[in-house]
């Protein structure tokens, strides 16, 4: 015996699994990669139109995290194609590796301040992360206190 419906829980809704499109693994891989290519694309775009001092790319991660955490964007969608970017994330590197192997005498010669650059940079990266990661869980944390139990 089945139990009648709740009325006020509204009409059934469809799982976002079941509005995906059927690809090929293949296709649907590729299909992501081009997705989040277009959302940098369109990112980008609107930073220069807008003329904000805000690189495209992080414009288009900061609405990525938006429509994952919203809910808007199933994390299916473009788990796929994220994770093959990851992945062969050194073929990204290989001109800087090609470009120290045609100059070793640059590398000789001024080693020592690309490495300094480097350490630097890194360890700014670092300490700005640790910042940002540090405010964000501090803003967390007052939000949760102020919704309560």
């Amino acid at each position: 015996m089945t139990e009648p419906a709740d009325p006020s829980s509204g009409p059934p809704r469809a799982e976002p699994a079941a509005l995906a499109l059927v690809l090929h693994p293949g296709l649907r891989g590729l299909a992501q990669v081009a997705g989040l290519a277009a959302l940098w694309w369109a990112s980008d775009g609107a930073m220069r139109a807008l003329r904000l001092p805000v690189p495209g790319s992080v414009a288009g991660l900061a609405v990525l995290v938006l429509l994952l955490r919203k809910g808007w964007l199933p994390l299916s969608w473009v788990a796929e194609g994220a994770g093959w970017l990851l992945a062969e994330m050194l073929l990204f590197f290989i001109p800087a590796v090609v470009a120290v192997v045609q100059y070793p005498a640059v590398i000789l010669k001024e080693g020592w301040q690309l490495l300094l650059v480097i350490l630097l940079g890194t360890v700014g990266v670092m300490v700005g992360t640790a910042l940002v990661v540090e405010r964000a869980v501090r803003l967390e944390q007052r939000l949760r206190r102020r919704e309560g139990p």
